[in-house]
């Protein structure tokens, strides 16, 4: 539902698009003025970004391309070293679902991105914004593509009364009318960053905005007040424990998680089940091997998307040579960065032993010095 217009008039596009040319965000992942878009660059930055932040996103971006600078390299890669590679980032799922993507378009697409919303929208993992976002992005298709500072921006100028997620076709609809035949892409990426740095959730900076004539809540001064939402009720809290077991030769005791499901396919310490009523007097009833528990002080803390989770750790030294349960592995100490450790797994072991040791830096290549002027080099 639209609230009616008073005297306000339609947002234009070529507004925007002329902020956006001065006030465009260097990010890594965009192509600046007048180079070629990269479909795969593009793709890969709109998954990290789903449920992330760009100050998030950035290192891991880096990393990730290092690792994976191509489609090809990506679908060819274990899906292991895929999801170590994302740890830390959440949302694991994703991660599959992203590798599963790159196989798909190395086998069906011949390592190209197909340039079309309906394309797009058949690859693994890809869901009507992302297909949108890369068509519009990568392929200068008109699409609207719509995430949640789209959402604010368009609500905002249109003053739509329905709360989200119900307002979500609406606004879509809203949006692909603003969408212009002329640099769809710009518009898109401009629409992004106008809700990022300007048409913020609080205090947006509306004396500054390229569309704050148009702009029907700030005419009512109502902008904070949109996008309504319906209140979310707070997932209910989930206790547990955690088993961190350090052997003699500084081994740590790991299992891989399934591979559907929270956390899929991500390691961990060994844990209980997690669940309400769990009462951590009885955790070394769960423990994953006889030895002498140690139940820590204080319990480790994390939020996930439905419910937050509290857990009690319990730690145990073991001698050297004692062989790991079924189904689950010792991993050195020094060589924990390279297990996918999720982002409360590592709070665990940090918990117990620590903060994590960082990857060893490889030694600088010494770059030969230049022959010295009127000498000669072999």
């Amino acid at each position: 539902m639209l609230t009616p217009a008073s005297r306000v008039t339609k947002p234009d596009p070529a507004d925007l698009l002329t902020w956006y040319d001065r006030h465009r965000r260097d990010l890594p992942w965009r192509a600046k003025p007048g180079e070629a878009v990269d479909p795969y660059r593009v793709w890969l930055s709109e998954i990290m970004l789903q449920q992330t932040t760009v100050v998030a996103v950035r290192p891991f971006y880096q990393r990730f391309l290092e690792k994976f600078p191509t489609v090809s390299a990506l679908a060819e890669a274990p899906v292991d070293a895929v999801m170590q590679a994302w740890a830390g980032l959440g949302y694991y799922s994703r991660a599959r679902n992203l590798h599963a993507c790159a196989k798909a378009v190395v086998e069906k697409h011949g390592g190209l991105f197909p340039g079309t919303e309906a394309e797009l929208l058949k690859l693994p993992g890809v869901g009507a914004y992302t297909a949108a976002a890369v068509a519009a992005i990568a392929f200068n298709q008109p699409a609207a593509a719509v995430d949640g500072n789209v959402e604010r921006v368009v609500s905002r100028l249109f003053m739509v009364e329905d709360p989200l997620p119900k307002a979500k076709p609406l606004i879509r609809t809203l949006t692909q009318d603003l969408v212009p035949a002329d640099r769809p892409g710009d518009f898109a990426q401009a629409l992004m960053d106008l809700g990022a740095t300007i048409c913020t959730p609080r205090r947006p900076a509306c004396a500054l905005c390229p569309w704050m004539t148009p702009c029907r809540a700030r005419a009512e001064g109502l902008q904070e007040t949109f996008p309504r939402k319906i209140k979310k009720e707070a997932g209910q809290l989930r206790r547990g424990a955690a088993f961190v077991v350090l052997r003699a030769d500084d081994s740590i005791l790991l299992r891989t998680r399934p591979p559907q499901g929270l956390l899929g396919g991500m390691a961990e310490a060994p844990t209980s089940i997690w669940e309400p009523d769990y009462e951590p007097s009885r955790a070394v009833l769960d423990a994953p091997l006889d030895a002498r528990w140690q139940r820590l002080p204080g319990v480790v803390r994390h939020v996930f998307t439905h419910f937050p989770l509290e857990l009690t750790i319990l730690f145990a030294k073991v001698p050297k040579g004692t062989p790991a349960p079924e189904d689950m592995r010792w991993t050195l100490r020094r060589d924990l960065h390279e297990e996918a450790l999720p982002g409360v797994m590592k709070k665990v072991i940090a918990h117990a032993l620590g903060e994590l040791p960082a990857p060893a830096k490889e030694a600088p290549v010494k770059k030969r010095a230049a022959p010295r002027k009127g000498s000669s080099s072999s």
